[in-house]
């Protein structure tokens, strides 16, 4: 058997059993725990990814102005922000469009750069992510329907191991530095430059 990634049908049947629930066939199944862990899983899905992680973060992504001088964002766009080259402009995210708070208006008249964080599908989500998607979904699914603390302490405990996971992946995945941060750097240079006087 090949091993695969886990998919938004095994994380609804994972969710599925949780509450003692048959697995289904597909997500069109018709079963209404089924259509509920579907749209748990979804929302969750979505309250994860607009925190902003390696994967599906952007910066500085240039986009033009419409016809109206509008910069409007794709519908998969969860956040956007303007880059240090454009912060005199001040723009802020206002549904699908950027905002200009110092003009107060919608009318940006010129492409900018922004950094932006994108929804992605289920399917193309690091594996790390999806599992802990699914064992998040898991527990707010099995409140929900059933309410029982003792499955809710048992839930929790692998939802916490899985965030663990995530931000150990997200560590690896920036190739980040504390020598990147000025602050950090400043003190160990400091300490460095004392040594040599």
């Amino acid at each position: 058997m090949a091993l695969t990634a886990t998919t938004k049908l095994e994380a609804v049947n994972i969710m599925l059993s949780t509450i003692g629930e048959n697995p289904v066939n597909s997500l069109t199944s018709g079963l209404v725990d089924a259509e509920l862990a579907e749209t748990i899983l979804g929302s969750v899905s979505k309250a994860v990814q607009s925190e902003g992680w390696n994967f599906n973060t952007e910066k500085k992504v240039s986009y033009s102005v419409d016809t109206s001088g509008h910069i409007l964002l794709p519908a998969n766009i969860l956040r956007a922000d303007a880059t240090v080259e454009a912060n005199a402009l001040d723009l802020v995210q206002r549904g699908l469009k950027m905002y200009d708070k110092k003009n107060h208006t919608y009318v940006i008249n010129q492409a900018v750069n922004l950094d932006v964080i994108i929804e992605l599908d289920f399917e193309i989500l690091p594996e790390v992510a999806r599992r802990y998607i699914t064992l998040k979904s898991s527990r707010i699914f099995q409140d929900r329907v059933v309410g029982s603390e003792t499955l809710h302490k048992f839930n929790q405990e692998d939802e916490f191991m899985a965030y663990a996971q995530l931000k150990d992946f997200e560590a690896d995945s920036e190739d980040i530095s504390i020598l990147d941060n000025y602050s950090v750097y400043s003190v160990v240079d400091r300490i460095g430059t004392q040594r040599v006087t």
